[in-house]
């Protein structure tokens, strides 16, 4: 499964790995993406969100409604 944010829409990023040489290797900057369910009650179900840990902050300010109505109109599938 693809390290992908649903609320932050967060992806990988991609740069080096620098030695103490200064030797450069590309690598991959992934998200810390987790795997929450939520209990949604305008839809009367939990839902199961794979979100970044800057993503799980966001539902906690904004609430899982305002989250769920927005990738609902975004047509991101839950």
């Amino acid at each position: 499964m693809a390290a992908y944010c649903q609320v932050t829409e967060t992806r990988p990023q991609f740069g080096h790995a620098v030695s103490h040489a200064q030797n450069k290797t590309k690598r991959r900057f992934n998200p810390n993406v987790q795997k929450k369910t939520y209990f949604v009650p305008s839809l009367r179900r939990n839902v199961t969100l794979q979100v970044s840990a800057r993503g799980i902050k966001v539902i906690d300010v904004r609430g899982i409604e305002s989250v769920v109505a927005e990738l609902l109109a975004r047509g991101e599938k839950i």
